[in-house]
């Protein structure tokens, strides 16, 4: 049943005034350098925060046994984190309305080379309309509008009327192990909202994704014998062709994926990380290159790493070098099946009436090609898992920034989804 506009109309006038405390946690939140592997700090923060909010709290470790032996875990590498994660569990007084868990991800990308930013990247800054540094938009912002929709109902004497569950998670941005863990520990809502950057739209379909690592050995000699050793980066390179003809026979299936075949190129692989050799004067003995290639829903990791493998192998058998020393391909972080979401649930047209009712517009759907924790929700948990954030630009890139106004507009439609989604009661 639609909010009473009485009730919308304070719901939005809560959120515009906690908004200057939100701007704020959002920008204690990105001065975290919270990189994969060092987001315990960022964590403990969190668990303080939730807390202080009175919210029940658990606190706990990956279990790396119980992910392996789930179908949606992704390959545990050496810098796989041990940060824990951290929910905190909002209890109604009575249960009336339907349960929802809000998750957001503290792990960021690395920056890359600080002087290629106009401002440090963990040193939030606004001019104008935009919030800059590094994880402001993906997604420290919606981490922040989570909590800060509890935040606007209790300003104005009211709490969900039902289980809202607060997820703070990492190893999104590696492996998606976070988000399952949270699914392996019990943690279960009638939806799930993740406020990732999609401008101001609904995740429709997301592909899956694999990262491998292809390891080429050569031969070493000195430079001046050249011709008679085996170049292990040249190699490789010979290797990142195979992979694009891959890539490019992935492109071409597109045809009869509605959600796919109308984008110029839906499957990406990108060739992330390459090192190799020793010494400039000598032909390098070895070269491993890191890769990452999404995948379209339905198609499973284990089809989809065979299907690389057996690339890879080909190519070697017809290269006079690689014949005799085979490359070796090691999948080392996302192993992960896309999703599609299904349409018409209520979950859905509760929250386009409340995007509507705080931007003016209706609710749009769209693809978006890489990978969203959502999955997990979407998969195993088989509930409504919305995807649904503030406009950005440059994420993953140099200068990542999200708009203030669209921040504004999607926490007003989280707050006013979560009145009527879970019903509410005073506090």
């Amino acid at each position: 049943m639609p909010l009473d506009p009485a009730l919308r109309d304070r719901i939005i006038a809560s959120v515009e005034a906690g908004f200057p405390d939100q701007i704020a946690h959002t920008q204690a939140l990105v001065r975290f350098p919270s990189t994969r592997g060092q987001e315990q700090a960022i964590q403990d923060f969190v668990f303080r925060a939730f807390r202080a909010r009175g919210l029940a709290m658990d606190r706990f470790a990956m279990d790396r046994a119980a992910i392996e032996d789930h179908p949606g875990g992704s390959k545990f590498a050496p810098d796989h984190s041990e940060a824990p994660i951290v929910v905190g569990i909002h209890r109604p007084r009575a249960e009336t309305g339907r349960s929802l868990i809000l998750q957001a991800h503290v792990d960021v990308v690395p920056p890359g080379p600080i002087d290629l930013w106009t401002h440090p990247p963990f040193e939030p800054v606004i001019e104008g309309d935009w919030l800059y540094g590094r994880g402001g938009a993906d997604m420290k912002a919606g981490h922040a509008a989570n909590l800060f929709v509890l935040d606007a109902l209790t300003r104005i004497g009211l709490q969900p009327a039902a289980t809202v569950t607060l997820q703070s998670v990492v190893e999104e941005e590696s492996t998606g192990n976070g988000a399952l863990m949270t699914h392996l520990r019990g943690y279960r809502a009638e939806a799930v909202l993740i406020p990732e950057p999609e401008e101001e739209m609904l995740v429709r379909a997301n592909t899956g994704v694999l990262w491998f690592q292809v390891e080429v050995r050569g031969r070493p000699v000195h430079v001046r014998e050249m011709g008679t050793g085996a170049n292990a980066i040249d190699a490789a390179y010979r290797v990142i062709g195979a992979l694009r003809r891959l890539e490019e026979s992935w492109n071409a299936r597109k045809a009869g994926r509605r959600h796919f075949e109308g984008e110029a190129h839906p499957i990406n692989l990108n060739v992330g990380r390459i090192e190799g050799g020793d010494w400039a004067s000598s032909v390098p003995a070895w070269c491993r290159i890191d890769c990452r290639i999404a995948i379209y829903p339905g198609v499973g990791a284990e089809e989809a790493a065979r299907e690389i493998e057996a690339a890879v192998h080909a190519f070697a058998l017809a290269d006079p070098f690689l014949s005799n020393a085979p490359p070796r391909v090691t999948f080392n972080g996302f192993f992960a099946e896309g999703y599609e979401l299904a349409e018409g649930s209520e979950a859905e047209a509760v929250l386009a009436r409340a995007h509507e009712a705080a931007t003016g517009r209706a609710l749009r759907s769209f693809m978006t090609a890489g990978y969203l924790d959502t999955r997990v929700h979407a998969l195993y948990d088989r509930v409504p898992a919305l995807c649904y954030g503030p406009i950005s630009e440059n994420i993953h890139g140099f200068d990542e920034r999200v708009s203030l106004a669209s921040l504004k507009r999607i926490t007003t439609a989280m707050a006013l989804f979560v009145a009527e989604w879970c019903g509410v009661e005073p506090v």
